[in-house]
């Protein structure tokens, strides 16, 4: 059931045309392209298309009528990518779409001309992809996605409905999410209030991904952080029945690992970050240059926990902590 509203200013809205300037514009069908890192069938990845159209309608571009979208899913397949990328560029759309880390980083290689939006990318300064938030430059803008302030706010999340936490281990793939190495040296950097051992947890494989888990239910007061990183989410499945199996509260950014088994979850929406991606999308379509558009931060965060997942590693939730669900499933 849903709570409440857990609304945090981050960074600023993009500006919205006038309706009348819309109404005098060409109705030339336009094309843009969508490449997202996961399965075609996967929820999250449905969830996602379903908000960028949503945010296109927003602004007036309706698919089939003003609009053509060309969707690829690479499912985490590098060599997948690597084609849908080259299948894309040549399709020379007026804007791309990008999400994840692996998909910008390909694109960005590809062109340096076509307009590119990305969605649910962390770090784009640190890794690269824009001169500045402020002021991108070239081709790319967009939507990130985790700040390095949430490593924090997870651990202390998971000492809150777990007393007994003294170790947590951050998982990710340091092919696809090499920002999440920056982001635990600077936390180990910061003075803390919670005496818990953070590791990071660098995986690659489903057998990877066993040893770790398994490895930390042998550990008394032990806890998993799942990061924002396309090969984790690709393989929640493995990730979510090793915890289960070991007895190991985990924590992620993604609501879909809760609705999947996952104890909790806190982060930003990532469907609200693609609906608000298709009103950059609008302003390219009708002539602002990506250089010029700043990089926008998350609105909108959700904490969703689930009482199933708690019962079943033996905790009990404090109510103040229900209060500030924004959905707990029972």
């Amino acid at each position: 059931m849903r709570r409440r509203e857990f609304i945090t200013l981050l960074g600023g809205a993009a500006a919205v045309w006038p309706l009348a300037a819309r109404a005098q514009q060409g109705q030339r069908m336009r094309r843009v392209s969508l490449l997202l890192p996961l399965a075609e069938d996967d929820p999250e990845a449905q969830s996602r298309v379903k908000a960028f159209k949503h945010g296109l309608r927003d602004v007036e571009w309706v698919e089939g009528r003003n609009i053509r979208i060309d969707y690829r899913f690479s499912a985490s397949d590098p060599n997948r990518l690597k084609g849908y990328v080259a299948e894309l560029v040549s399709l020379a759309p007026d804007v791309i779409v990008a999400n994840s880390t692996p998909v910008l980083a390909a694109l960005r290689q590809a062109t340096t001309t076509i307009p590119i939006v990305f969605a649910v990318v962390n770090d784009p300064v640190g890794q690269g992809f824009v001169s500045s938030l402020a002021h991108p430059g070239g081709n790319i803008t967009g939507f990130s996605f985790i700040e390095r302030s949430m490593i924090g706010k997870w651990i202390g999340m998971l000492k809150d409905v777990c007393p007994d936490l003294s170790r947590v281990a951050l998982m990710f793939n340091p092919d696809t999410a090499p920002y999440y190495d920056v982001y635990l040296r600077s936390f180990e950097r910061t003075p803390r209030s919670i005496a818990v051992d953070v590791s990071a947890a660098a995986v690659r494989d489903v057998t990877e991904i066993e040893e770790v888990i398994a490895k930390l239910g042998q550990q008394p007061g032990s806890g998993l952080i799942a990061s924002s990183d396309p090969f984790i989410i690709f393989q929640r499945g493995a990730i979510l029945q090793s915890a289960k199996t070991h007895r190991v509260p985990t924590v992620s950014s993604y609501r879909q690992f809760v609705l999947e088994g996952s104890l909790m979850s806190y982060g930003p929406d990532p469907s609200d970050i693609f609906r608000r991606a298709g009103s950059y999308v609008d302003r390219i379509l009708r002539g602002d240059k990506a250089a010029d558009l700043p990089v926008q931060s998350p609105i909108r965060f959700e904490l969703v926990v689930n009482m199933i997942a708690a019962k079943a590693l033996g905790l009990t939730i404090p109510e103040s902590f229900l209060l500030l669900a924004d959905e707990v499933i029972e």
